[in-house]
């Protein structure tokens, strides 16, 4: 169902997880069937002696041997559910800090949610030049957003802002639960993908089995791929448009597509954050568009801005110096008035509509 609407758009997600708790016990289902027909065709289990008869044996192998694989499956989500933070921090580094710390980070935060009407999520900051922010946690409480040092200090107050509202957004349409979900179980199908490589390996050793071994090389090195690629591009299925629908959801509470704009120039090339690659997906910008772009977690800044400038009226600034002094406020380009307005800066709130009307 395309989304022509916020709670539309919430629908989808909350269907789009559901899809996905149900798609990677299938993928799992499907490589371990996979592999023991492998292990059939390379002699290192009984053949029937037909493809009819092999097919039925795996399948009677499968489900005395699916229990135990659900069973393990289930406990990897349920530890990944339960300390997904704490896995996150220990992956990008990130620590909690308290209002005491960083009060301007925090109050523009609980500004923004207070006009939503919703409880003010943890913020944790990463200790890194690289410039970029995400949100995390799967329910009420447990909402994290995170930004790094190189944010902080890159970006002037509007510019930080409309960020915070972005990774707001996200927290908003249940993004987060969506991308959180699919990092998970890309997790888990990356193990098994690794036990299969390990264990071809392994069995390469054991050169005197004959023939029948390389034909479980073949099976299983191919499971593996396959599922290494399906691990990918499910982690893709979280679709691009949620960047769009989050700068939209910025300047929805922000009025401010300018201040959108202005940061995401400066974040582009700078957003480097070292992370494992199925957490990429909840950053605010990630410069690897991967092989030719095919498997990029997120829209081209260009288009993203592109985005704004035609839906949301916002224009481009130019700053002086690329590395713009902390605090100063971005020269906008003058030229084509945006919908709101031809003055230089924002209109004020009650003025503008947001992107929804």
């Amino acid at each position: 169902m395309q989304a022509v609407g916020l709670q539309t758009y919430i629908w989808n997600n909350n269907i789009r997880s559901a899809v996905l708790l149900a798609g990677f016990p299938v993928l799992l289902v499907g490589m371990v069937f996979v592999l023991t027909l492998g292990m059939i065709w390379g002699g290192l289990l009984p053949s029937t002696g037909t493809s009819a008869g092999d097919m039925a044996y795996a399948l009677r192998l499968l489900a005395a041997a699916a229990p135990a694989a659900i069973a393990v499956a289930a406990i990897w989500f349920a530890i990944a559910y339960v300390f997904n933070q704490s896995i996150i921090d220990m992956a990008t580094g990130s620590r909690k800090i308290e209002r005491a710390d960083q009060p301007d980070l925090y109050n523009l935060l609980e500004n923004l949610c207070i006009s939503r009407g919703m409880k003010t999520p943890a913020i944790r900051i990463i200790e890194t030049d690289g410039m970029n922010a995400f949100a995390s946690g799967l329910h009420e409480g447990r909402f994290s957003i995170t930004v790094t040092r190189g944010l902080l200090q890159s970006l002037d107050r509007d510019e930080l802002e409309a960020v915070l509202a972005h990774e707001l957004t996200h927290v908003i349409n249940r993004d987060v639960r969506t991308m959180v979900i699919a990092a998970i179980f890309a997790g888990i199908i990356t193990l098994m993908c690794q036990i299969i490589y390990r264990s071809v390996f392994f069995t390469g050793g054991a050169r005197g089995r004959g023939r029948g071994v390389w034909v479980f090389w073949v099976v299983a090195m191919a499971a593996a791929a396959v599922g290494s690629l399906l691990a990918v591009v499910i982690r893709m299925a979280i679709s691009r448009s949620r960047e769009f629908v989050a700068d939209a959801g910025s300047v929805e509470l922000t009025k401010n597509p300018d201040a959108m704009i202005s940061a995401l120039q400066k974040v582009s090339g700078h957003a480097h954050l070292d992370a494992p690659q199925s957490m990429r997906a909840m950053f605010l910008e990630e410069d690897d568009d991967g092989i030719f772009g095919l498997f990029a977690t997120h829209p081209p800044v260009e288009k993203r801005i592109a985005a704004l400038q035609h839906y949301a009226g916002g224009r481009i600034a130019r700053h002086a110096d690329p590395a713009v002094l902390i605090g100063q406020p971005a020269q906008i380009v003058t030229g084509a008035p945006g919908p709101w307005g031809t003055h230089a800066g924002p209109a004020p709130l009650g003025d503008r509509p947001g992107p929804w009307e």
